[in-house]
């Protein structure tokens, strides 16, 4: 049960990523300033509430896992989500609080756009490992 969780959760931000890359974080570059300071707002609002029970429930299971069965897979699974929480919070939330804050907004984006490849490549490899995992050792 706890590895299917672990797999939607997974794949949900898997996915939730690859879109904030390649669609989200590259509109915010289209918008008139005035425009996006107004989308931004609502869209921090709207995507925490997919985000953040994602990211915890993650989080949630990859402690569960450490602790029931600390082998290698459960200690790099652990420590790729905790790089990950890491990574949104040290360099993710100032930005977009800068945008929010209509400070720096260009740079910003800038870097939101650059800087998320490695949130990118981070969930997309927590995600192979889980797949590996589920259906290597079933």
């Amino acid at each position: 049960m706890l590895e299917t969780i672990r797999l939607i959760c997974d794949s949900g931000l898997l996915v939730l990523i690859w879109i904030v890359q390649l669609i989200i974080y590259p509109s915010f570059s289209y918008y008139k300033h005035v425009d996006l300071f107004q989308w931004h707002s609502s869209y921090t609002k709207r995507i925490a509430v997919i985000v953040i029970p994602l990211m915890v429930t993650q989080l949630i299971i990859s402690l569960i896992q450490v602790y029931t069965t600390p082998d290698f897979y459960s200690i790099l699974y652990s420590s790729l989500v905790i790089a990950a929480w890491i990574i949104t919070f040290i360099m993710f939330v100032p930005l977009h609080e800068n945008i929010s804050k209509e400070r720096d907004v260009e740079i910003s984006i800038k870097k939101l756009k650059l800087h998320n490849w490695l949130r990118t490549v981070l969930w997309s490899f927590i995600f192979m490992l889980t797949c590996y995992l589920k259906f290597t050792f079933l």
